[in-house]
């Protein structure tokens, strides 16, 4: 009898974890996932090897805005961090340090110190030529301008290739804080 009484224990812990196993799994592939951020192209904000939450589902019920952190497929083996700076039908240009969204002037507390200046670009200038950001893609830069691999050298990033929304920065326990766009 205590035979049975095992082998039933051991087989509804075995139900408990597949199904733990099982939830976990879909939690992290539809909903979160972690990341680690990998060097030093969204500094202040973010800093090599934070750990940050991607949420997975913002874009599916909604588009990427302006100022959102993202998580992106750079490469088949990459994945990059960067904040959207523009969205289709927009025109990004910088100029003297300052960012210019269709010929208007947009504030940006974010940007890296003082010292770290932008070159000036154009849209047009840059990878892909466009005059204008097409549908399905946003134009992305790392906040620490001076060392950032980002749209202007990879280009404008498919929308189907984000990944997720990210600003809870969970470790290290001293820089735990939900980032602020």
């Amino acid at each position: 009898m205590a035979r049975k009484s095992s082998n039933n224990s051991l087989l509804e812990w075995s139900k408990v974890i597949i199904v733990a196993l099982a939830l976990a799994f879909l939690v992290r592939t539809f909903l979160f996932t972690p990341i680690v951020v990998d060097g030093p192209s969204m500094q202040p904000t973010l800093y090599d090897r934070d750990q940050m939450i991607v949420n997975k589902i913002t874009y599916r019920l909604s588009d990427p805005k302006r100022f959102d952190i993202v998580v992106f497929h750079a490469t088949s083996q990459k994945d990059f961090i960067k904040r959207v700076i523009g969205l289709p039908g927009e025109h990004i240009m910088m100029k003297d340090n300052e960012l210019y969204v269709d010929g208007e002037k947009v504030e940006e507390s974010f940007s890296g110190s003082e010292d770290s200046l932008t070159y000036d670009f154009q849209l047009e200038e840059l990878p892909g030529g466009h005059e204008t950001i097409p549908e399905g893609f946003v134009f992305v830069l790392g906040d620490n301008r001076t060392n950032s691999t980002d749209s202007r050298t990879i280009g404008l990033v498919p929308v189907k290739d984000i990944i997720g929304k990210t600003n809870l920065i969970y470790w290290p326990l001293k820089r735990v804080q939900i980032v602020k766009e």
